[in-house]
């Protein structure tokens, strides 16, 4: 088995007791050594590749928590505030209003007679008091069904017709289904048992098309031009059909990244879902790595459907919404904490934080596990004393720092206001308590790129350039360590990914530039060249 060794300008290895090095050696897919060439001499007859010499490597990049939904979603029409990038690289425009949103949506309606018209993205908190209702997609495209994903993707509005044929006009009162002034559905829909009637009539459920080889395939690609080898998919319904999928493009030789897929806890009763993701645990590769489960709590802050303690929201919002009842969410976490497996549990308001944590420390009560990782998602908005508690309790986090930039100006002037959106993501507190943390995107709710990731961590600016609860920022150093290692470690990988070791996978990805050496505000702007995925090269 033949040995390469790779050089850089200078290797970056996360590895403490070597942390930095100009040559890696790679052996079998693995990593077989870390220095200076002159150390390497010893490990037998190599081949140099020095493509890479005047660049930067690091581990590759783990994405802790992004939805293999950015694999399929770009079929479908974008209606964000923000400009993004498609996967083929064209470049949408961001919808500064209702009346552009309304155009985008007619221009895109020549479709074949009765097929619905599915947009995503769209984010009526940017728009001065505008819900997205049924009459103003009705002003858009009456003559068929409409379906718009709101950016959260924990709510979506339909047109009349589409409340029609799903047949939700008729269920007023029905916790999540939204009323107008007039006491009858307006066409919002809010969290997943809602949303459940629309996916029934359209036949086809938005968020189990990752249960698709070419969606999969999608975001691997997309994956790796963002300079990520280890990535999850965090709301997977585990269908035979989806795992089928996951097996299938995981064993291809020229897939460019590991998967880690994380299973829907409410898609299944705890004992079925306990008993599936038990089973799938043999079909787990170097490449597919089954284990963890998805919990779903409250919705998002922005969208005003996250649980919040007193005094709520700044702006006098009503409260969310829970997924599920709290005893249920309680029950699922008792459940799955006792079977061994490792929750991922999605917490945006303080509510929702409170409760997992009497939930965790319930389960570790009954059922001492000294390495639990069970991991708090997004855990926008927790006090100083629940991240006490959570340090207490063995608990991880992983914070969604593109919050920050995405919608930090909103929940400064309407959803939390000036005091408590200084300690929104508090990933300095985290770390200064010995915290494991990582930090993430959430795929496609904000693009993928974990070094825009760290950039929000580091720069706390918002997208209006104002600073963010700057007692919270991170040093570049520790931003890193968060989209690599710790990342790792709260997907249960730190022994497999996210630092250059010996008998690590050889996973890394190569910069144009050195993090460490442009000014923190470029390290967004820094240029992907390559990634390399067990010693396999994959040029951007």
């Amino acid at each position: 088995m033949s040995i390469r060794i790779f050089s850089a300008r200078r290797i970056v290895t996360m590895d403490p007791s070597l942390p930095e090095a100009t040559h890696v050696a790679v052996r079998g897919g693995k990593v077989l050594g870390v220095g200076p060439l002159e150390e390497l001499h010893d490990l037998g007859d190599y081949e140099l590749d020095e493509r890479f010499a005047d660049k930067v490597i690091l581990p590759g990049f783990v994405e802790g928590h992004s939805h293999a939904l950015e694999g399929a979603i770009w079929k479908y029409l974008y209606l964000g505030y923000f400009p993004r990038t498609d996967p083929t690289g064209r470049l949408w425009e961001g919808v500064k209003s209702l009346a552009q949103m309304q155009q985008r949506l007619r221009q895109a309606a020549a479709l074949p007679a009765g097929e619905p018209l599915v947009a995503w993205g769209f984010d009526p908190v940017y728009f001065d008091g505008v819900r997205l209702d049924k009459r103003a997609l009705d002003e858009a495209v009456g003559e068929r069904p409409v379906v718009v994903f709101h950016a959260s993707l924990h709510v979506l509005s339909v047109n009349s017709t589409m409340l029609r044929l799903s047949g939700l006009d008729r269920h007023a009162g029905v916790e999540g289904i939204m009323l107008g002034a007039d006491g009858c559905p307006n066409g919002e829909l809010q969290e997943m048992a809602a949303m459940h009637g629309i996916f029934e009539a359209l036949g086809r459920n938005l968020f189990e098309e990752v249960s698709s080889v070419d969606a999969l395939r999608a975001y691997g690609a997309v994956a790796r031009r963002a300079g990520v080898t280890t990535i999850t998919d965090l709301y997977n319904p585990l269908t035979d059909a989806g795992i089928a999928a996951l097996r299938e493009v995981a064993a291809a030789d020229d897939y460019p990244v590991r998967l880690v897929p994380a299973m829907s806890a409410l898609a299944w009763p705890a004992d079925q879902g306990v008993a599936r993701l038990q089973a799938c645990s043999e079909w787990s590769t170097e490449r597919l790595h089954f284990g963890l489960v998805k919990l779903m709590t409250d919705g998002s802050i922005q969208g005003y459907t996250a649980r919040m303690k007193w005094p709520g929201y700044h702006d006098g919002h009503p409260n969310g919404m829970w997924n599920a009842p709290p005893e249920a969410l309680q029950q699922f976490v008792l459940d799955y904490h006792q079977a061994g497996l490792q929750l991922h549990i999605h917490t945006n308001g303080d509510e929702a934080v409170d409760l997992m944590l009497d939930a965790i420390e319930e389960a570790l009560t009954l059922w001492p596990r000294p390495d639990h990782r069970h991991t708090l998602q997004h855990c926008q908005f927790i006090s100083q004393a629940k991240l006490r508690r959570a340090a207490k309790l063995g608990v991880c986090l992983n914070m969604f720092a593109n919050h920050i930039y995405y919608w930090g100006d909103i929940h400064r002037e309407r959803t939390l206001g000036y005091a408590r959106s200084r300690r929104l993501e508090p990933l300095a507190s985290a770390l200064r308590l010995g915290i494991p943390t990582a930090i993430h995107s959430d795929a496609p709710v904000t693009p993928l790129g974990p070094l825009f990731t760290a950039w929000c961590a580091v720069e706390r600016r918002t997208a209006s350039g104002a600073e963010l609860g700057t007692h919270e920022r991170l040093s570049v150093a520790q931003a890193l360590h968060t989209i690599t290692l710790g990342a790792a470690y709260t997907l249960r990988l730190d022994h497999l990914v996210g630092s250059l070791e010996v008998g690590k996978y050889a996973d890394m990805v190569v910069l144009d530039e050195d993090p460490f050496e442009v000014a923190p505000d470029r390290l967004r702007a820094i240029r992907i060249a390559a990634t390399v995925l067990g010693g396999r090269v994959h040029e951007n």
